[in-house]
């Protein structure tokens, strides 16, 4: 069976990327694709690479007949999400990856987006979409929220951690690295070529990233006490990829195994062998995640780190993964795409 498929925001990084896994999607085919200030262009004029697929004209949201989809992907703005995806037909199926649904309390979102939800009967039913932890409850899923491409990165270093009670929940620092598609395809000062490259500088440190509101709901919820970290981020000159370099107080060893434990039935998770360091090259392009994990110099200290692509496994690609849930299909999907190199 054929699913056919709506992605709104098709002129954005993300929304380029779910144009270019869908292409060779088994069970899923692209029937219209909305990017309001881009309507009237086709793909190939705003996006180049992706000339070559037979793909609809850009139109306007509210042109979509939504009786002809099966699920809609959407790739807007945050605080954009919440109103279009609250005019959308009650029955269809939504990945949302903006931010506007993953905080599940209100008081959160106002707290870390500085303005109360539009949409909070729709909060309430979302689902947190990071696939790995959450995947019954996004097969029965109508509406899914796509997780931080930073939150997912430490997530992925810290569940099993905190569910087996290997580490000192007060003890953990999240230093992580992030390409500059990270920050959208909007013109921005700071991201200009002679702004960016050739150096590195760290942002929304201090504990003021609105990741942080994910990283405090969910490793709250699994050790049932509150748990806060430390996390700066940092704004590399490279194009995607995210490297997150965590700091814990635990036995290396057996942090180590609770993390090969804990992911070896995954498809799209790898723990390399103890001592070996993971890099954003070779995973980018991809849905795969590498994590590593070295003991420190210091004893009963440990150094876990997490690779994954942005665009992909941090958004477009875990959209897929989960889309795929939603609609009956196959998990990897889609999505076994080797990783580009070099």
């Amino acid at each position: 069976m054929t699913h056919s498929i709506a992605i709104l925001g098709a002129s954005g990084y993300t929304g380029a990327e779910l144009v270019r896994l869908i292409a060779t999607h088994p069970s899923m085919r692209i029937v219209a694709l909305s990017g309001d200030r881009k309507a009237g262009l086709s793909m190939a004029e705003v996006f180049p690479h992706l000339r070559h697929l037979p793909l609809p004209t850009l139109c306007k949201i509210e042109e979509i007949d939504f009786s002809a989809i099966d699920l809609a992907f959407c790739a807007l703005p945050h605080a954009t999400s919440q109103a279009v995806i609250a005019a959308l037909p009650l029955g269809l199926r939504i990945v949302d990856l903006s931010a506007d649904f993953r905080l599940r309390d209100p008081a959160d979102y106002e707290k870390w987006y500085g303005k109360p939800h539009a949409a909070p009967d729709l909060q309430k039913e979302a689902v947190y979409g990071l696939t790995e932890f959450y995947r019954n409850e996004i097969r029965a899923a109508r509406l899914v929220a796509g997780t931080g491409c930073n939150a997912a990165a430490g997530q992925f270093a810290l569940r099993p951690l905190i569910s087996a009670g290997v580490i000192d929940l007060d003890e953990i620092v999240i230093d992580l690295k992030a390409g500059v598609s990270g920050a959208g395809r909007a013109l921005k000062e700071n991201l200009l070529h002679a702004e960016l490259s050739g150096g590195t500088y760290p942002y929304s440190a201090g504990g003021s990233h609105r990741h942080l509101g994910e990283f405090d709901q969910e490793f709250s919820l699994l050790a049932g006490r509150p748990v806060r970290v430390q996390f700066t981020p940092h704004l590399m000159p490279f194009n995607r990829g995210i490297l997150a370099t965590v700091y814990l107080r635990g036995n290396p060893a057996e942090i180590h195994a609770t993390l090969a434990a804990a992911y070896a039935p995954e498809p799209f998770l790898e723990v390399l062998p103890f001592g070996a360091l993971p890099s954003t090259r070779s995973i980018a392009g991809s849905n795969y995640v590498h994590v590593g994990v070295i003991g420190d110099r210091l004893p009963g200290r440990a150094v876990v780190m997490v690779a994954l692509d942005n665009l992909n496994k941090g958004s477009s690609g875990q959209a897929i993964q989960n889309a795929n849930l939603m609609l009956g299909i196959d998990e990897t999907a889609g999505l076994l795409l080797a990783p580009v190199f070099p």
